[in-house]
């Protein structure tokens, strides 16, 4: 008799383990078609990444499509550095000379625009808050002549197991040529992997990791996309990549990634990359803001 409760109880723990797994996937297709409504009338494409980090819902849209990064391959560009220093190998607080005309004026650099017209020393520590808190490109190169170049920077990151990205040209080589921007790529589900590992904290030191999460929510770029339809406060610690318009009207990347945090304490990674498509930059961070609202309501309303 008791046997037979037990099995009883099994089946039924199944039964409903079963329908709880078929209400999830339910409701996840619900949000990938409200999603899928955005895409099919961006005019471009549209890379997109959503991953739970403590509870368990995940979708990918164009999971094997090659997005152009810009300047989210600062965040993986910031792992690499900070691993340097775990390893001893660098040191946040070491000064790293500036020398007079070497920073291009010609591109966004609030480096420059701080230090004008001199040499001058700077941390390690400020270079990384400048590159991933202010996404300068000056501050960018000189982390990557740090590291070692691209080449090492993205044999690491192949290294700890993200694969499906590519680490190419610095910014000085991506203004050379429109093309040059193209070879610095990633799949959506890179990007999760890069903001898993960060959640996680299972690669860096915690002083680095929190560090560099402490650079990401302190962001002062772009706060119309991720966070530009959420509540206010909402904690987002995010990326953004950004490239300029050409002659034609084509845009070739907004994107921004990160780890959103709901009122109740649950955290998301999600990742939106949204290429070659007409409108300007403004019109890409509106379609951002509504894919990051989508999901935001969708995982509120659980």
């Amino acid at each position: 008799m008791k046997f037979s409760r037990l099995v009883f109880l099994f089946q039924l723990a199944l039964v409903l383990q079963l329908s709880q797994t078929a209400f999830s996937q339910t409701q996840i297709s619900e949000l990938r078609n409200s999603l899928q409504k955005v895409i099919d009338t961006s005019g471009g494409t549209l890379g997109i990444g959503i991953m739970g980090l403590n509870f368990n819902e995940s979708l990918i849209i164009n999971r094997n499509t090659h997005f152009p990064m810009q300047s989210v391959y600062k965040l993986p560009l910031a792992i690499a550095v900070l691993d340097k220093v775990d390893k001893g190998m660098l040191s946040l607080g070491q000064l790293v000379h500036i020398p007079k005309g070497s920073l291009d004026p010609n591109t966004w650099g609030p480096l420059l625009r701080d230090f004008p017209n001199r040499d001058f020393d700077i941390t390690l520590a400020s270079l990384l808050r400048y590159a991933v808190s202010i996404s300068d490109n000056n501050a960018c190169d000189i982390l990557f002549r740090l590291a070692g170049g691209t080449a090492v920077v993205n044999k690491y990151i192949h290294g700890i197991g993200v694969k499906d990205i590519a680490i190419a040209a610095t910014e000085a080589e991506m203004k050379k040529a429109w093309a040059v921007q193209y070879t610095n790529w990633c799949e959506p589900a890179a990007i999760l992997q890069l903001l898993r590992i960060l959640y996680e904290g299972r690669l860096l030191s915690k002083a680095s990791n929190d560090l560099l999460l402490k650079l990401m929510t302190e962001s002062e770029n772009s706060p119309n996309r991720l966070k530009g339809l959420l509540p206010a406060n909402t904690p987002v610690a995010h990326k953004t990549g950004t490239s300029n318009t050409n002659g034609k009207g084509i845009t070739a990347a907004t994107n921004d990634v990160g780890i959103i945090t709901l009122p109740d304490g649950r955290q998301y990674a999600i990742v939106v990359c949204f290429s070659n498509y007409t409108g300007g930059v403004s019109r890409g961070e509106r379609i951002i803001a509504e894919i990051s609202k989508l999901s935001f309501d969708y995982f509120r309303s659980k």
